[in-house]
């Protein structure tokens, strides 16, 4: 049993090694983003619509599997102005490439707000991340992303919670 194990992951071993490709690239979009309260307030709590950009590493584990780390800004929060933040996102995503051109992933993301320290907000939040990529060119890409807060965005202190939810809609190159 432990033969067989280990020319599995030989194998294993070999076919990864053998496809190791990085890519590197860049990425801008729009994010339209949303605070889910509790208990819930008693005005409207309308989305935000911002920009994201940054860079990416993609490296790839095979032919099918990669894994990308992204640093990126995105401006998330709710529209009222007490309610919007800017953050540096480091989502790590585990891809797969269900074709040649279409990938999806998942993974978790943790941000840190880039200004306004102090303001009822906490400074370091986490979530996980769903992506969708299609390919239109070997350089040329278009994703989908939800960002689904874990965390609760307010500080400890205060007496009610509110997590985030960011969809995200870019086009990356590929360098």
């Amino acid at each position: 049993m432990k033969t067989l194990f280990t020319f599995f992951l030989f194998i294993f071993i070999i076919s990864v090694a053998d496809a190791q490709v990085t890519k590197y690239g860049v990425k801008a979009g729009m994010s339209i983003s949303n605070m889910t309260n509790d208990p819930a307030p008693v005005n409207a709590n309308r989305h935000r619509n911002g920009f994201v950009f940054g860079g990416f590493v993609d490296y790839g584990f095979s032919e099918t599997l990669s894994g990308m780390v992204e640093l990126q800004y995105s401006g998330e929060g709710a529209n009222e102005e007490g309610f919007r933040n800017d953050y540096l996102n480091l989502p790590v995503i585990l891809k797969y490439n269900v074709f040649k051109n279409i990938s999806v992933g998942v993974g978790p993301q943790v941000g840190l707000k880039i200004h306004k320290h102090n303001d009822g907000f906490q400074n370091l939040t986490f979530a996980g991340v769903g992506y969708f990529e299609f390919a239109i060119t070997d350089e040329f890409a278009i994703d989908f992303r939800y960002n689904y807060g874990l965390s609760n965005l307010i500080d400890n202190n205060l007496p009610f919670e509110a997590t985030a939810g960011v969809m995200q809609f870019g086009v990356n190159y590929k360098l």
